[in-house]
């Protein structure tokens, strides 16, 4: 038997908050139902149709934490995973059931939704590390690439001195027949 490819990528806002359970060994498994819709034209009558599908999301243990958090009903997440069929027997009615759902092996909590941005308890980022800058540089002028003259990079704004490399001041050797020769 060859080995198969299972890989789901569902991208879509949450239906309900998530439902957050402990297995009898404590660990925490979240179900979540992903809405997932599509449109497209009838081609017949040329109107706009639409279609909601909610596929059912299980998170375990990390990303059951995460989906306990910081989910909440009209979220938009991305979710990637496989695929699972499974069955059981249902012990209130006694009839054999099939559930398919999608078991998440990573997920993404994107920007929107019915809150703005806003995920609970979601810490906000870490302003990003710059360097102190020299004092601003003239505006350089923009070089003109139609006379062959692609100007320096020495001249352009944040240019870090320490750059192994400026090809445009090497200068012409005059053997080459103008081409640059790379001194490494």
């Amino acid at each position: 038997m060859s080995r198969g490819f299972n890989k789901v990528i569902l991208m879509g806002n949450l239906a309900r908050d998530p439902d957050i359970r402990h297995t009898p060994s404590k660990q925490k498994v979240a179900r979540i139902t992903v809405a997932v819709g599509r449109q497209w034209r009838n081609k017949l009558t040329g109107e706009v149709q639409s279609q909601t599908d909610f596929i059912p999301v299980v998170a375990w243990t990390v990303l059951a934490d995460l989906c306990d958090r910081y989910l909440r009903k009209g979220k938009p997440v991305l979710v990637e995973g496989r695929m699972q069929v499974r069955d059981y027997d249902d012990q209130k009615t006694g009839i054999h059931k099939w559930v398919t759902e999608v078991i998440a092996e990573n997920l993404t909590l994107l920007p929107g939704g019915r809150r703005d941005d806003e995920y609970g308890d979601l810490p906000p980022p870490r302003p990003q590390q710059t360097q102190a800058k020299p004092a601003a540089r003239a505006q350089p002028k923009a070089p003109s690439y139609g006379d062959g003259d692609v100007g320096s990079l020495r001249d352009e704004i944040d240019f870090e001195e320490d750059f192994p490399l400026d090809f445009s001041e090497l200068g012409d050797s005059g053997e080459s027949g103008g081409d640059v020769e790379v001194p490494f």
